[in-house]
């Protein structure tokens, strides 16, 4: 497998049992998951991995993801912030009004 050009990770509150138990959980972390998975598919955004994690330790902030290579943190995630992000990647960065100063 070729390295990606985006991997990006969503907290899923999954607990090492692989029990959703968490903030990001409650939130319908989930759902978005497979939110983002379908548009990269539906932009033709190629060479990427969507994966769910465990607590990324800022519950107040969730759902949490982290896009890399930029390492850019982004909380309070819903379909409309992912729109958003995907939107700022096609052009080239971050979405910068939704970044958290982690």
């Amino acid at each position: 497998m070729k390295a990606p050009n985006y991997h990006f990770l969503i907290c899923t509150s999954s607990r090492l049992s692989g029990e959703p138990n968490g903030a990001c959980s409650r939130r319908s972390a989930a759902g978005l998951v497979q939110y983002l998975q379908e548009q990269l598919d539906d932009r033709g955004i190629e060479e990427t991995l969507v994966t769910n994690t465990g607590c990324l330790k800022i519950c107040s902030e969730g759902p949490v993801m982290v896009v890399y290579p930029g390492g850019h943190w982004y909380g309070s995630l819903d379909e409309d912030a992912i729109d958003t992000i995907l939107d700022a990647l096609e052009e080239g960065g971050p979405a910068e009004a939704l970044l958290l100063n982690t």
